[in-house]
């Protein structure tokens, strides 16, 4: 298994997830480009949104996702976080049914429910993708689907970059990264049930390097990416 801390070029300290994110939380809709996972979000062809009544909005966040599926036709959204500070943002935004605090991993929400799971941005936080990808199918109805946009590997792996934030004071801070392969996301979906329908990578291209220049080294290396996953059973 590798570990983000062989890679890790920035040395910055670590803090825990919810730590993170209440810090993170009043910057964090200036800070995350949309090109990192709303235009996949964008690109994705498999799932007909306008015919998902309900949906699971994993690690939801400020509610950033959530809008995003409601513009797209999804009329119902349940958001899950760990971070009290960010879902005080999503409720300000309104756009969610239910916004419960709690685990990804274990939502506490009613099973057998949703049309659609989604999370993004969420993975590379969490130590064990098998509970993951089996609360998302425990959620699921049948014939529904699981979108999850990652940080991908790849970038992790080639620039040492973690998830990481700026406070008031100036100084930055890691929160908590794991590095999971593409392949381990495939052995967690299979095992949970779930049948890969689509994957989309997003990549530094333009729109990249024209919101951070410095960023030009990093051209053409996949930054994000986009998995469809069905039900098999």
């Amino acid at each position: 298994m590798l570990t983000f801390s062989d890679f890790d070029s920035r040395g910055y300290p670590t803090v825990d997830v919810r730590t993170g994110y209440a810090g993170w939380a009043a910057t964090y809709e200036n800070t995350v480009e949309d090109v990192m996972d709303l235009a996949l979000l964008d690109a994705l062809t498999a799932p007909d949104w306008s015919a998902v009544h309900r949906a699971a909005d994993l690690g939801c966040g400020t509610g950033r996702t959530g809008v995003w599926l409601r513009e797209h036709g999804v009329p119902h959204v349940d958001g899950v976080d760990l971070t009290p500070e960010m879902l005080t943002v999503a409720r300000e935004r309104g756009v969610h049914d239910r916004l419960v605090e709690g685990e990804a991993t274990s939502t506490g929400l009613e099973g057998d429910t949703y049309q659609l799971v989604i999370a993004s941005l969420v993975d590379e936080h969490l130590p064990d993708l098998g509970a993951f990808y089996s609360e998302a199918s425990r959620l699921a109805t049948q014939d529904a689907r699981f979108v999850v946009v990652s940080y991908h590997p790849q970038f992790i792996i080639s620039t040492g970059m973690p998830t990481h934030f700026t406070d008031d004071s100036g100084e930055s801070f890691t929160i908590a990264t794991h590095l999971h392969l593409v392949s381990d996301h495939v052995t967690a979906a299979l095992e949970a049930g779930w049948a890969l329908e689509e994957m989309r990578e997003g990549v530094i291209d333009d729109r990249w390097i024209a919101a951070k220049p410095k960023w030009a080294k990093h051209r053409n290396l996949p930054i994000s990416a986009a998995y469809v996953w069905k039900t098999s059973h």
